[in-house]
């Protein structure tokens, strides 16, 4: 035996899908759907009659990069400024953005435009004129300002959309105009700052006057030379030149002293090993008296040494002793034959006298040449310091120009920028900026919507309204309204079925 299965998906009714279905849902929810179009159409009307028509008014801002300056400048080969061609970055469309609807612009509007003006009491009573009164009128208008004011940057181009809708179009009209002059001079004191021209006058009397006490440093400083018209640099050279010259005779001359004291040597050297005086006459002879009287001697004792011989014995002492007096004698007659007399004439030598002289003249160069170089020295060493004293008054008068011409740039740098300072003050002043207003705010003749608008929307509102609740209702009615939800829930076949009429 078959199963019969309850659990029905949903509430247990098969879910209908014709058209005839569609429609017998709205039969059967007509009174819901008449009501609900009704209410839905009528408060469309209600609302195109009692609503105030809006009046919405627009402007167009263009943003640009910043802008370039003609070339009116104090400096005579000012080259004019390149053009930036690059597109205006998001960012900067943002910022402009943001400062457009900053809480000081619109507060400023609000001021000028009275929108925090108290509005009329229904029962006729007195509005609240205290500060924290007008504090908490000024704050609502703001913060209804800010959600009426719409600007947005418009796509893929340097343009700023703003509008502003209010019930009175001259009001609109108004509100943008002041915001437009309002956010122009915002700009200009966001982007220009104010003052730049009046640092750039103090900062030109200053270096103005830093420049006139260097020039006045540098005037004293000539007068502190003494007024000489050559410069200490080239007076330096000058010193070092003859420096240098004197120089050159100073090693000159030591090399001549140098030479000239090994010239004392060698002349001292070959003067020792020279005689100082020469032998003229050179005679050798023997002595002949002495030698007559040593040989005569020499016989008479060989004489008696020869009768002492026939007599005596040889070591008999008488033959001894005339023995020693024979070789005595002999002796002396062959040392005076070895060492004749000898006769010598001298006289002065003269190689000896030039070179004593040439001596004494070397010497007396050296003396000279000490006392030159010695002079030389001091000469150099004048000649050095004075370079050196000179070397400073250069350094110190470098120091001057440098300074003097330090000064004189910053002095013509900031003339510049003062002269730049004052044409961008002329400019700000003319409000030639990088922003322009390109469509300036005019009174909305038309407004917003017409008023036949919120009827034609009322109508599928009310049509979508009134189905949407109609099919709502009849989901949640848990009755049967057809045999097919019957077959489906029982899941068994209806054999008949009648009409709600006929019972």
């Amino acid at each position: 035996m078959d199963r019969t299965n309850f659990d029905a998906p949903g509430d247990g009714r098969v879910p209908s899908s014709t058209l005839r279905d569609l429609l017998g849902v709205m039969f059967r929810q007509r009174p819901l759907v008449t009501l609900s179009f009704l209410g839905v159409f009528s408060g469309a009307a209600l609302a195109a009659v009692l609503l105030p028509e809006r009046y919405e008014a627009h402007m167009k801002i263009l943003v640009q990069h910043e802008r370039v300056d003609p070339v009116v400048t104090a400096h005579p080969n000012a080259m004019p400024p390149l053009s930036n061609t690059e597109a205006v970055r998001e960012e900067d469309l943002n910022s402009e953005v943001a400062l457009i609807k900053s809480r000081d612009l619109l507060e400023k509007i609000v001021q000028s435009c009275g929108l925090d003006a108290p509005s009329p009491h229904p029962w006729g009573l007195p509005g609240d004129n205290s500060a924290a009164g007008k504090d908490l009128r000024m704050a609502r208008a703001v913060r209804k300002l800010d959600g009426d004011l719409k600007a947005e940057p418009a796509k893929k181009s340097s343009l700023i959309q703003v509008s502003y809708a209010s019930a009175d179009p001259v009001l609109s009209a108004l509100v943008l105009t002041t915001l437009a002059d309002a956010y122009l001079v915002k700009h200009l004191t966001v982007h220009r700052p104010s003052g730049a021209f009046n640092f750039f006058q103090q900062q030109t009397e200053q270096y103005k006057k830093q420049l006139a006490t260097a020039e006045g440093h540098m005037a004293a400083f000539g007068r502190e030379g003494g007024g000489n018209a050559v410069s200490p640099q080239i007076q330096r050279d000058l010193k070092l030149q003859k420096a240098s010259e004197f120089e050159a005779n100073l090693r000159q001359t030591e090399a001549s002293v140098t030479q000239t004291q090994e010239r004392i040597r060698a002349l001292g050297a070959l003067a020792a090993a020279t005689p100082s005086r020469l032998a003229t006459t050179d005679r050798k002879s023997d002595n002949p008296q002495l030698l007559g009287q040593l040989k005569s001697s020499l016989l008479s004792l060989e004489l008696q040494r020869t009768q002492l011989l026939d007599n005596f014995e040889p070591s008999y002492r008488p033959v001894q002793e005339v023995e020693a007096q024979i070789a005595q004698a002999r002796a002396a007659i062959a040392r005076e034959e070895r060492a004749p007399v000898h006769e010598e004439t001298t006289d002065r030598n003269p190689t000896y006298q030039w070179l004593d002289g040439e001596l004494a003249r070397a010497q007396a160069d050296l003396a000279s040449y000490r006392a030159q170089a010695a002079a030389t020295a001091l000469i150099v060493r004048d000649y050095r310091s004075n370079a050196l004293l000179l070397n400073q008054k250069d350094i110190e008068q470098q120091d001057l120009v440098r300074t003097a011409k330090a000064e004189e740039a910053n002095y013509l740098l900031y003339l510049n920028k003062r002269e730049e300072a004052r044409i961008s003050d002329a400019l700000d002043t003319q409000r030639i900026t990088n922003v322009a207003i390109v469509e300036a705010p005019a009174v909305p003749l038309l407004p917003v919507h017409s008023r036949w608008l919120y009827v034609l929307l009322g109508i599928p509102c009310a049509i979508l309204v009134s189905v949407g609740s109609a099919f709502v209702a009849d989901h949640f009615d848990a009755s049967f309204r057809t045999p097919e939800e019957v077959a489906g829930f029982l899941n068994m076949p209806v054999l008949a079925a009648m009409p709600s009429s006929a019972v």
